[in-house]
């Protein structure tokens, strides 16, 4: 099989798992949180890149929208973390560096990206809504989600599946 044939096919398994994944959700704050699609992205971010991973967060926003598990907000937060730690990844091949790109993708950007969408797409009350209110909940989610990708990818790392500072063998 071809590389992009490779690269497809684990795109949508990571997409299903990030589907699946977030049936263990928790509400903060008004949103959904998530952490198993924060580890996707980064995952995606290691073994596939920026634009996979985008677009493995935005087929997982969609699904988990038009099936009642996830919020608009969804959106906003797992593109932005994707595309950060994606981007970080590609230029550094450092996976603290990723990490940390993901929680602030994620929990600083994406969280004021949701403030617009809350307001304009979800009808909510602009007087009643601080611009930062979904920082603290993207945070939370995300750091779970980077915790967990850290296990996993310190794991690969120590068992040799992952090269020192590159992607997948």
């Amino acid at each position: 099989m071809n590389n992009k044939t490779i690269k497809l096919t684990m795109a949508g398994m990571f997409c299903a798992v990030a589907v699946v994944g977030s049936l263990v959700s928790f509400p903060v704050f008004g949103s959904k949180c998530a952490p198993v699609q924060h580890l996707i992205n980064i995952l995606c971010a290691v073994f596939l890149g920026p634009a996979y991973g985008v677009g493995v967060a935005f087929a997982a926003s969609f699904i988990r929208n038009i099936t009642g598990l996830g919020t608009l907000l969804a959106f906003p937060g797992s593109m932005c973390g994707a595309l950060l730690c994606g981007i970080l990844y590609k230029k550094t091949k450092n996976l603290p560096l990723t990490l940390i790109g993901e929680v602030f993708g994620t929990g600083v950007i994406g969280g004021l990206c949701a403030y617009p969408v809350a307001i304009l797409l979800m009808g909510k009350d602009i007087s009643t809504l601080a611009f930062y209110v979904y920082i603290v909940p993207f945070l939370i989610s995300t750091v779970g989600g980077a915790v967990i990708a850290a296990v996993i990818l310190y794991s690969l790392k120590q068992a040799h599946v992952l090269k020192q500072d590159s992607t997948a063998a």
